[in-house]
Order: structure tokens, then C-alpha cells, then sequence
């Protein structure tokens, strides 16, 4: 549109034509600024709740775990996985959430990431030696200067096994040099008593060493209870008999046999361990029985909720997309 002025100048008449550009203007610089407060509105909104540190991150400041799609930030990620590698004896580093869907290992690539290089080495090293003790195949020869991995045809009996890198010949089962009239000793308890009861060591005396019963790592008790966790293959088992109780949260263990009262603590604390458990899944029963009507009343305020969202975001997209139009029909006409 053009604004036609007429102007008499001593007689004559000039015709002046000027485009409308105020408005033009105001239009362009609206819509700018609508742009502007909407690119604001959705870098404040581009916020991830970490459930690490339990708070909001910006999404630059996050990382998304390629094996799973958990969100953390970036720094809670990068204590998280230092921490496992000096503390997890190189057992796979998974997602920290305890209700992930997919808690698949960490990539080697996403460690590095999180990782200096010498804890990344250290890790690889922990991971390598780990993945020879549960390997039944596998084994490490048993001389100091060697060190090398041996192949190995698994056998309940005791039988040579040759060293390829230093030719010495040891027992498949104890891991001792074969010698003429060797016997394997590995069926016995593996006997190391501290200093200060060596001199008082009698029948009852147990060793405060001994080997994991599912993976054979070593496992050294100086105090507590005898309920125990490997650390390596994360085994629960009993000191004294070597019993798997991954699946006794009662510990009815040490109620009879020869483990009886053998736990480390006292009688009291047993039944008020007992009586917390019962008590937790009486609860979460509970819970369960009279949230069931609640949430099935509920569900349509929880879908309206859950719904909200994903309409405003609809609608700013239709917004966005309509102030894109508009702008480019100013700019046709």
C-alpha cells in the first residue's frame, strides 16, 4: 500500500507516493519480540530433573546414557562412574536409577568420557582380571614373575596344567605347583588367624579368609556379621558354612544347624530385623489394597495431567507455526 499525498506548491500539484513502512515495522518488530520471549520461555523450560542430586539441570548440562536413555547431569554421571571404578573391583558400571527399565552396562566410550585415562586403564586392568576368575576356562598362572592367562579344560579333578609363557606346569583346582605326589588342598579351609589369636588357635579357631563360593575370590572378614556379600559377583552367602542365602531376607539361617546364633548379633536385633521386614511388606500391601480404588478414581485427573503438557506444547507449536506464516505473508505482500 502506498500513501498518496497531494501538495500545492505556487500553482502546481505534485503527486508523491511513499511506502507505509510504520507499519510494516511494528509488525516485523511484534513478531520479534514474540520470538524472542518464546525462545526464552523455552530455554527456561529446557530443564531435566536429575535423580542423582535431585534437582533441575539446564539440558546442555545433561547426559543421556546410550545404553538405557536415562537423563543425568553431567557431573553427577562423572562422580558416579569414578566412584564405581575405584569401589566396584571391576564389576559393569550400569544406569545409577534403581527403577530404569534397561539397566544395560555403561559404553566403554561413555566411561572414557566420564573418566581420566589412568582411572579408564585401571578400570580395563580390574575388568580384565575379573572376567579370568569367572571364567571357569581360564586361569592365571601361579608364579609370581609370570602372571600369564592360561587356557584351561574345565575338571572336577585335579589334574597338570602347562603355562604357555613360562612353561611351568601347575593344578588346575588348588593353583599350586605340580609336583611328584602332588594332592590338591583346595577342599580345605584356607587357615590364616590373626596375630593375636595364632597362640590360641584351637578346634573351634575359623580362618578369617576364605574363598566366594560361586566366583572363588578371596574375601578376608576382620568383623561384623557372618551374613555375606561377595563383592565381586554381589553372592550373599553364610562365613561358617558357606550357604547361599541370596534368598533369606529372615535369615531363618541361623535359626537351627550348626549355624545356629552364629550370626554376630544379638537375639534382639534379629526379630526387630525380622519384624521391620514383615512390617515393610505389610505396608506395601497395604498400599497397594487401599490405593487401588483411589488411583482407579484418580486416573482422570492423572491423564488430564499427564495430557496438559503435551496440549500446551501443541499449542505453542500452532502458535509458532502461525507467526511464521503471517510473517512470510507480510514479507510476500
Amino acid at each position: 500500500m502506498c500513501l498518496r499525498l497531494s501538495q500545492e506548491y505556487g500553482g502546481h500539484h505534485f503527486i508523491s507516493s511513499q511506502p507505509e513502512r510504520l507499519n510494516y515495522n511494528s509488525t516485523s518488530s511484534s513478531s520479534s519480540m514474540a520470538d524472542v520471549s518464546d525462545s526464552s520461555i523455552e530455554k527456561a523450560e529446557a530443564t531435566i530433573y536429575c535423580k542423582l542430586c535431585l534437582s533441575d539441570c539446564p539440558a546442555p548440562d545433561t547426559t543421556r546414557l546410550r545404553s538405557c536413555d536415562c537423563v543425568f547431569c553431567t557431573q553427577c554421571l562423572r562422580q558416579y562412574v569414578q566412584l564405581a571404578i575405584k569401589d566396584g573391583a571391576g564389576t559393569p558400571i550400569t544406569c545409577p536409577d534403581v527403577a530404569c527399565k534397561h539397566p544395560g552396562a555403561l559404553l566403554d566410550s561413555q566411561i572414557a568420557s566420564f573418566a581420566s585415562s589412568d582411572q579408564v586403564k585401571f578400570y580395563q586392568r580390574l575388568k580384565f582380571e575379573r572376567g579370568v576368575q569367572l571364567d571357569p576356562c581360564k586361569a592365571w598362572c601361579p608364579v609370581l614373575e609370570c602372571q600369564a592367562v592360561c587356557i584351561v579344560n574345565p575338571s572336577p579333578e585335579s589334574k597338570p596344567v602347562p603355562c604357555p609363557t613360562c612353561h611351568s606346569v601347575f593344578c588346575f583346582i588348588c593353583k599350586e605347583l605340580w609336583e611328584d605326589g602332588h594332592s590338591c588342598q583346595q577342599h580345605q579351609p584356607l587357615a590364616v588367624l590373626p596375630a593375636n589369636d595364632s597362640a590360641q588357635a584351637g578346634v573351634d579357631a575359623d580362618p578369617v579368609i576364605k574363598q566366594c563360593p560361586k566366583c572363588g575370590v578371596y574375601i578376608e572378614r576382620n568383623q561384623g556379621c557372618a551374613q555375606m556379600l561377595c563383592k565381586s559377583c554381589k553372592h550373599t552367602f553364610c562365613w561358617y558354612c558357606l550357604q547361599n542365602l541370596d534368598g533369606d531376607i529372615f535369615l531363618r539361617h541361623y535359626d537351627k544347624g550348626p549355624c545356629r546364633n552364629k550370626l554376630g548379633h544379638s537375639r534382639a536385633s534379629v526379630m526387630w530385623n525380622r519384624t521391620q521386614v514383615a512390617g515393610i511388606l505389610v505396608g506395601v500391601g497395604i498400599i497397594v489394597v487401599v490405593t487401588s480404588p483411589l488411583l482407579l478414581l484418580a486416573s482422570p485427573c492423572i491423564l488430564c495431567c499427564v495430557c496438559k503438557p503435551w496440549h500446551k506444547r501443541n499449542e505453542k507449536k500452532k502458535k509458532k507455526k502461525s507467526t511464521k506464516e503471517s510473517k512470510a505473508t507480510d514479507l510476500a505482500a
